[in-house]
């Protein structure tokens, strides 16, 4: 939301959500940062077949996407994970599979507009899969490589992508967990997204320090790597 309040002035916003029915306070919100109109859709990401359909309503009712931020995703619970199979598919359906999906019909319809911009969200914790967390950072790692390729074939096509790269987010997802170093909030983050899509960048880190902690997490050695905590 802290992004979308940032982009809503004078924009016309449609959130796509699980429960859009219970998106009246968010989109309030909207109308009272600026947006010209607010809307809300019916979207369950984990439902690849219903994507499409999504997008081309959205578009049949909306006109062309200006931006589209991709927002979803699960943390996930590692020791589950690592005895139940299922919830480990699971995460990596929803933080990998689902947003290649939703990224494809999105990149593919606005190529055909020839213009457009997406935000999809990596994380530091994937640069390398960390024993603590190895299957919600295996993940985020595919994503990473997937936008990286991405970006460079949307290249010349009129549409952008914006691969944000933050660390620790003190949110709803990490609520409960003590914050890691370098650790930021959601409007540091929409703050730092924002200046990104404004000077037309490809990647963001947040905060910036990250990018050269993600150089020391590539060199460090194993036996070091999987003693760390988190």
């Amino acid at each position: 939301m802290e992004l979308a309040r940032r982009l809503a002035p004078g924009a016309s916003v449609v959130l796509a959500a699980r429960r859009p029915g219970d998106l009246d306070a968010e989109l309030a919100e909207l109308r009272r940062s600026g947006a010209a109109s607010v809307h809300s859709v019916g979207f369950d990401a984990d439902d690849l077949g219903s994507h499409r359909a999504v997008v081309d309503a959205i578009v049949a009712d909306h006109g062309p996407i200006g931006t589209a931020v991709l927002a979803f995703g699960i943390l996930g619970d590692q020791a589950r994970a690592e005895a139940d199979a299922g919830h480990a598919a699971a995460i990596a359906h929803t933080d990998y599979v689902a947003q290649v999906s939703l990224l494809t019909v999105l990149s593919d319809t606005m190529r055909r507009e020839r213009t457009g911009t997406l935000v999809a969200f990596s994380s530091v914790a994937g640069v390398r899969a960390r024993r603590a967390n190895y299957v919600y950072g295996s993940a985020k790692a595919g994503l990473d490589a997937f936008c990286s390729g991405l970006a460079d074939a949307l290249h010349g096509s009129g549409v952008h992508l914006l691969l944000v790269r933050p660390g620790f987010v003190v949110g709803r997802m990490t609520a409960g967990m003590t914050p890691a170093p370098l650790s930021s909030t959601p409007a540091q983050v929409a703050d730092a997204t924002m200046t990104a899509l404004r000077k037309g960048r490809r990647t963001v880190w947040v905060p910036a320090s990250l990018s050269l902690l993600a150089v020391a997490f590539r060199l460090m050695p194993r036996a070091v790597w999987r003693r760390l905590p988190r």
